[in-house]
């Protein structure tokens, strides 16, 4: 329905009344902008000299430590799966952690889609709902674990004091999965007793048949059953998050001497640790401004390069880790990927249905 003519007539007015305010904040940003520009032309023209004057080895050095820590990482999911139950080939879990850091990297709430893919991809190579789930939740508390141990171990190097919380509670929750998974398979009965003793009374709360629900809490047990993270499993896969975290860490120091800095060790995984940490924080997609700021801040004050270096590295480093990263992450999902994502449809909504309890396996060591 239209508006009255007063109406509009007062709006138009209220708009034309402060129109002045968007062309005073658009002044006021071109001068910030312009005056930014001046102050830090100095290290802006320092930092485009070191990267005319890069050097090439180290860069093809930084490109494949890059490749060799996301070869890792595809390790990682490789084992928790094995772990399962679901063999899968190395290509095939590295080019999804291609495609899921792709979309990771560049969509708003790329963390999301990133996380619908991949399950996803798993169910596709026979992973249960559960499987799929817990491979994920412990392959985020493996690399949380990673980070925080990364981050304590600068600090220490540097003789700085730390709050050793962090470094501790991820272990305690990496610690605490594989037990529960282990004691689910070791006593699937007693748990199904205690499940079926807190379900019939909050079915009675709610007036509900007494067995409501026992159907889908059996199935998801009997998936649990599959999951033998032994102790071979679990030191591989720790392994291989210890090959993912260095190798990107190298990627960074490559990036500094790639372009004449030559970085403090202990500061080097300071600024990793501190630029992994704030791309954890939602915002632009792969923490594009605010990862930066970070590393440069890092790296100049940690790392002990100059200002100009650490623009230039910083510059380097996530060129190679997130726009080369993304874009032949893109291209994997295109070739491989992108004609079965409607097909995979019905995984988005999916609910755990009973199955057959699997046949027993020997337990792993």
């Amino acid at each position: 329905m239209a508006q009255p003519e007063s109406e509009s007539g007062g709006a138009s007015r209220v708009r034309g009344r402060f129109r002045w305010v968007k062309w005073v904040a658009a002044t006021l940003l071109v001068a910030l902008l312009v005056g930014e520009g001046i102050y830090l032309w100095p290290q802006l023209h320092d930092s485009w000299q070191a990267l005319t004057e890069i050097h090439w080895g180290w860069l093809a050095g930084a490109v494949v430590a890059q490749a060799v820590s996301l070869s890792g990482y595809g390790r990682i999911q490789k084992q928790l799966l094995h772990a399962g139950g679901v063999v899968v080939s190395q290509s095939r879990s590295v080019s999804v952690i291609y495609g899921s850091t792709a979309m990771a990297l560049t969509l708003p709430a790329g963390q999301v889609f990133s996380t619908a893919f991949t399950y996803r991809e798993t169910r596709r190579w026979g992973a249960t709902p559960v499987v799929a789930s817990w491979q994920l939740a412990i392959s985020g508390v493996v690399a949380a674990v990673g980070l925080a141990t990364i981050g304590m171990a600068g600090a220490l190097l540097v003789g700085g004091s730390i709050s050793p919380f962090t470094l501790i509670f991820s272990v305690a929750g990496l610690i605490a999965l594989g037990w529960a998974g282990r004691y689910v398979s070791a006593h699937p009965d007693g748990v199904e007793r205690a499940a079926r003793w807190v379900l019939t009374r909050v079915n009675r709360l709610l007036r509900k048949p007494a067995d409501t629900g026992m159907d889908t809490v059996r199935a998801t047990i009997e998936q649990l059953d599959s999951v033998r993270l032994g102790k071979r499993d679990a030191a591989w896969t720790m392994g291989w998050a210890v090959l993912h975290r260095v190798a990107d860490i190298v990627c960074l120091g490559a990036a500094c001497l790639a372009i004449g800095a030559d970085p403090v060790p202990a500061g080097l995984l300071i600024a990793f640790a501190a630029g992994k940490a704030v791309a954890t924080i939602p915002g632009a997609p792969g923490g594009l401004v605010y990862v930066d700021a970070t590393l440069i801040a890092t790296l100049a004050t940690a790392a002990g390069i100059g200002a100009s270096q650490a623009v230039a590295a910083a510059f380097v480093y996530r060129m190679v880790s997130f726009v080369l990263v993304a874009i032949v992450g893109w291209i994997v999902f295109a070739f491989l990927f992108r004609g079965r994502q409607q097909e995979g449809a019905e995984f988005e909504e999916e609910t755990i249905t009973p199955t057959r309890r699997p046949s027993p396996r020997g337990a792993r060591d």
